[in-house]
């Protein structure tokens, strides 16, 4: 066998397969600033909406209001049960069954979170209202609405908004 003499661009072929062989490697550089800009994104987005529990049992009112809700403790009233942030507190039948007008589960509930809570003051000292979400089903009675929102004033939750769907309204 004869050793042929390689071609210029045989060689520098061979010098280019030689050199790949150690594998591709990832730029962390890279990598990091997009998961710092998603981060990013993702912190500042997630600050401008205050995400309601989602009930799929639950069929909100509708409204064509503008402002957003504010972060506040959220009561969610249901078809069977009364639930604070997460917690069922009542129930909604025993509460429809009885005369008072102020539901004691509730109150005793939202009192221990304003424990909790820090007391936010106005620049001239004064305490500002603590504010509460009532998320009802359109369907509920006036009466049971009635005494959560006269709960809610006795355990100085002076601050109530209903929870709406809102409501797309063409300008023409």
């Amino acid at each position: 066998m004869s050793m042929m003499k390689m071609s210029r661009r045989a060689k520098r072929m061979e010098r280019h397969h030689k050199r790949n062989k150690r594998g591709a490697a990832l730029n962390m550089v890279s990598l990091m600033d997009i998961f710092t800009i998603l981060v990013f994104f993702l912190l500042v987005s997630s600050t401008t909406v205050q995400d309601l529990p989602n009930t799929k049992e639950i069929k909100l009112p509708e409204s064509i209001a503008e402002k957003l809700p504010k972060e506040t403790v959220v009561i969610v009233v249901g078809s069977n049960d009364i639930v604070v942030q997460g917690r069922k507190i009542a129930d909604v039948q025993a509460v429809n069954r009885t005369d008072n007008q102020e539901i004691q589960a509730l109150k005793s509930e939202l009192e221990r979170i304003s424990k909790r809570q820090i007391v936010a003051t106005t620049p001239d000292g004064k305490p500002i209202p603590r504010e509460v979400t009532i998320m009802g089903d359109k369907e509920i009675p006036y009466e049971l609405l009635k005494k959560i929102m006269f709960t809610c004033t006795r355990a100085n939750y002076t601050n109530i908004s209903l929870a709406v769907m809102r409501k797309n309204v063409e300008k023409g």
